[in-house]
């Protein structure tokens, strides 16, 4: 799995994580969800006997550090952008309350939204193909089908090529 996917996949850990109980002080929840994923990164590594065990931290790995790079502006951005975001997704889907979607599929969705509207380094059809796959993953088949629905529909509104970049 490439370096981009797994800091997608943990910006929707933490979005989804946020959506359900906001913190006070983002900073400290941003530091703690790393540290939580390093940990159990580090726990896995040593096997099942370790789990559970306080794992003493090392300095985070050029990987980790590169992930971290990537995901936190995507995670600032859908949350900072998040109420434009939220009214994207409730033009697309029809007799759908935005709280009634499947807390992961929306997160999915605001993250992909995000980079579709807001990042030109990113072609829209990669947010669109790992939201998909991302939903694969975390949540149903179907899911996957109803996200890409939704983004494919918004797709459709930009003003920018689909496939390339800015």
């Amino acid at each position: 799995m490439g370096k981009r996917r797994e800091a997608r996949e943990r910006a929707v850990q933490f979005l989804f994580q946020h959506d359900l109980s906001p913190p006070e002080d983002l900073e400290r929840a941003l530091n703690e969800f790393w540290d939580t994923q390093r940990a159990a990164a580090i726990a896995d590594d040593k096997g099942p006997a370790h789990w559970g065990q306080p794992v003493e931290l090392p300095p985070p790995t050029t990987d980790e550090a590169e992930e971290r790079v990537f995901a936190e502006p995507l995670i600032r951005g859908a949350l900072e952008h998040r109420d434009a975001i939220d009214e994207h997704i409730k033009q697309h889907v029809k007799n759908w309350e935005i709280h009634r979607i499947a807390a992961v599929d929306r997160n999915i969705m605001r993250l992909a939204i995000y980079e579709m509207l807001y990042r030109d380094d990113i072609p829209p059809v990669v947010s669109i193909n790992e939201a998909v796959d991302i939903a694969k993953k975390f949540s149903t088949q179907d899911s996957g089908k109803f996200v890409n629905g939704v983004l494919d529909k918004i797709k459709g509104e930009l003003m920018r090529p689909a496939r390339i970049v800015k």
